[in-house]
């Protein structure tokens, strides 16, 4: 079991490293409007993580496997979130996610809302676990809910930490942005170019869930 559990931390830390749709908005809410409201948010993707989770070690994202329209569907919502949030970032007069300016002021459980629905809206992660998870759970030792669920809070606990790391230096790397306009600007298309493909790597992929995979 001590095995399984360091192989998933160490896949779980290359995953969070790689920008997604959950680190990009986090650094986004935390420059607009504080870390608390960063915090507050990533409390919401982690609600989201461990609702896939739960849902995984009950055996109910097999669904996404033997229904595609299900899968089809929650997969489309996702793209469309993200092109919408690419559209906020490249359109005219738009602004970086990393330029400090005043926001709305959210309350915590539209913010916590928000969280929940960008990590919800990506059904890659039910996948994930659904396929990730067989690879380390010994049926020798027993409890296979139980591997299940350490070996998945081990992935959610790792990603927490280190999204949280992200929030509170956000507004560092923002004020870094703001005393160079022209890296503000590449930083913007960037970003929306970066949502922008994730948005068509989602609509167009066509992998399948496989129980036992």
């Amino acid at each position: 079991m001590t095995g399984g559990l360091v192989g998933i931390a160490l896949v779980s830390l290359g995953m969070v490293l790689t920008p997604g749709p959950n680190m990009i908005y986090l650094v986004s809410r935390s420059i607009g409007q504080g870390r608390r409201a960063g915090l507050i948010s990533l409390m919401g993707v982690f609600l989201g993580f461990s609702t896939y989770l739960t849902a995984t070690c009950l055996g109910l994202t097999a669904v996404f496997a033997y229904v595609p329209a299900a899968y089809t569907a929650l997969k489309l919502a996702g793209a469309a979130y993200l092109i919408w949030l690419a559209w906020n970032a490249v359109r005219p007069g738009g602004a970086s996610a990393f330029e400090p300016r005043e926001l709305p002021a959210e309350r915590p459980r539209r913010l916590f809302a928000m969280g929940l629905l960008t990590c919800l809206l990506n059904p890659k992660i039910a996948i994930l676990y659904l396929s990730l998870l067989p690879q380390f759970i010994d049926p020798a030792l027993g409890h296979v809910l139980l591997q299940s669920l350490a070996l998945g809070s081990v992935q959610i606990l790792i990603g927490t930490l280190v999204n949280a790391v992200f929030v509170l230096t956000a507004a560092g790397l923002a004020a870094f942005l703001a005393r160079r306009p022209v890296w503000m600007r590449v930083q913007r298309y960037v970003t929306g170019t970066v949502l922008g493909v994730f948005a068509v790597n989602m609509a167009t992929d066509r992998s399948k869930a496989l129980a036992g995979a």
